[in-house]
């Protein structure tokens, strides 16, 4: 070998050590970054000895669209289960102290005292402002409600424009992985680039992806409608400013498609914008209806009239109204009635009348308005029977067509519990499958301060024997140059 090959090769070394230590200290720098996969660089044989001839990235596509995919899941039922939280804290929290059902019961229990002295005003005024309470409770959950869907309408419209803005960032990544790869270039930082903006994006919206020549990828929601090819689709979403019962939220289009709320507690939804709207669309109008059709029941039960139903007097409410004459229809829900439901002002200013009779000039005590009878407890005998009675409901609440209100209402705080328990059992499970799949990727792709540390150790022997080789050269030079003069 001649000295100058052995300075080239030396020189090459040099080369290569300082390339290699350069990627060894980038993975060292971004060994707590999840979104960078390690890097290394390839040595291969030329005429100058070994060189390196290209950057390997760390990579598995199979555990990163395990990965992407539980992302989305995970995302969506925590969403979901945010929102059955919010409805549960409207009721009290963990006893439901608030919720209507115990507040019935607290109602009925005054009414039962009322009955054992009829003629006590104070008992009386008691019984009404327990029922006032109740109604109140209608009133604010019911609000509560319609603050959950527009507060997730408005959220709606935040992530649509941010995933339209990560869709616009991946063009730009997408687009430099592809003129790397063509050019045979290193695409290693485009492509982390784009990966982590993949995993913003299935936060969002449920995808998948495909990917063609030249490292270029196309995106897909979950249901199949391209949501990434060459250029962005537009997702589009007209928000809706106020919600009462009677409103229904708009739709999200990706591409004019359509997406699919998130069905079940369990729930379908991937990403956030299929919760939301599952939130919006189908869990809250379905609690909503539950506490409507309370209302209505109470109006119906305590309602006052003819018993014939027949003129001049029909049934009309009487210890509960509801801004409306007449008694709702049984068996249907009337949309915002829970919102509108109010105790008689008749009862509050004479609260006797809940013994009586007579909101409607229909008095029940045989006493009549003039001389009542003070032990008179048919009607409040009847009412608190009334409410252990099997009455209609509208079958499209999720709860039992035919129930008695006590057990209506009860079974309402029942669904709510249960659907909530199981969105929190599946949230814990769907978070333990990303928990998993990120340790998974990471072992694969992740940085290991161990192994870079070892290989540091590899390339300072590496340079200091090249280093060698140069100082020995130079002696081998100095001793020609001596030996010629």
């Amino acid at each position: 070998m001649s000295l100058s090959s052995a300075i080239s090769i030396a020189q090459q070394a040099f080369s290569n050590t300082a390339q290699q230590t350069a990627i060894v200290s980038k993975n060292i720098a971004n060994a707590g970054n999840a979104d960078y996969s390690r890097r290394l660089a390839l040595l291969g044989s030329t005429p100058n000895g070994a060189q390196v001839v290209s950057i390997y990235r760390a990579q598995n596509e199979a555990l990163l669209k395990q990965n992407i995919a539980s992302i989305g899941e995970a995302s969506g039922q925590a969403r979901l289960r945010d929102g059955l939280e919010l409805l549960k804290s409207a009721l009290g929290g963990n006893d439901y102290e608030t919720a209507p059902s115990k507040l019935l019961s607290d109602f009925r229990n005054s009414l039962q005292t009322l009955a054992a002295t009829p003629g006590n005003k104070t008992i009386a005024a008691t019984a009404v402002s327990d029922a006032q309470d109740l109604a109140d409770s209608l009133n604010k959950t019911s609000t509560t409600v319609q603050d959950l869907r527009e507060d997730a309408d408005k959220e709606i419209a935040i992530e649509v424009g941010k995933l339209n803005s990560l869709l616009a960032d991946f063009e730009r990544a997408n687009n430099a992985v592809k003129s790397a790869t063509a050019l045979g270039g290193d695409a290693s930082d485009a492509l982390d680039e784009r990966d982590k903006i993949l995993k913003q994006v299935s936060e969002i919206i449920g995808i998948s992806t495909t990917t063609r020549g030249n490292n270029d990828m196309v995106i897909f929601t979950t249901d199949g409608t391209v949501l990434f090819e060459n250029i962005p689709r537009q997702v589009t979403f007209a928000p809706t400013t106020t919600y009462d019962a009677t409103v229904t939220g708009n739709k999200i289009f990706v591409d004019g498609v359509p997406i699919a709320a998130g069905t079940g507690a369990d729930t379908t939804a991937k990403g956030k914008l299929a919760s939301l709207v599952q939130l919006r669309d189908d869990i809250a109008p379905k609690f909503q209806s539950q506490l409507d059709e309370i209302a209505r029941g109470l109006v119906e039960l305590f309602k006052e009239g003819n018993p014939s139903g027949v003129p001049p007097i029909p049934y009309q409410p009487g210890l509960f109204t509801w801004g409306s004459a007449g008694i709702p229809a049984a068996g249907v829900v009337v949309p915002g009635l829970a919102a509108k439901i109010t105790v008689n002002a008749m009862a509050k200013a004479n609260p006797l009348l809940l013994r009586d009779g007579g909101f409607n000039g229909v008095v029940s005590n045989p006493g009549g308005a003039a001389n009542p009878s003070p032990g008179y407890t048919a009607l409040i005998d009847g009412f608190i029977n009334k409410m252990g009675e099997n009455m209609s409901f509208d079958p499209s609440t999720g709860l039992d067509g035919t129930s008695s209100l006590l057990n209506f209402a009860t079974g309402s705080v029942g669904w709510l519990e249960q659907t909530r328990k199981t969105a929190s059992t599946a949230d814990d499970n769907k978070q333990a499958m990303l928990s998993r799949t990120q340790e998974a990727l990471s072992k694969q792709t992740g940085v290991s301060i161990d192994e870079e540390l070892s290989l540091l150790l590899d390339l300072e022997q590496s340079y200091k024997a090249s280093a060698k080789l140069v100082s020995t050269v130079d002696a081998m030079m100095a001793a020609l140059m001596e030996a010629v003069r």
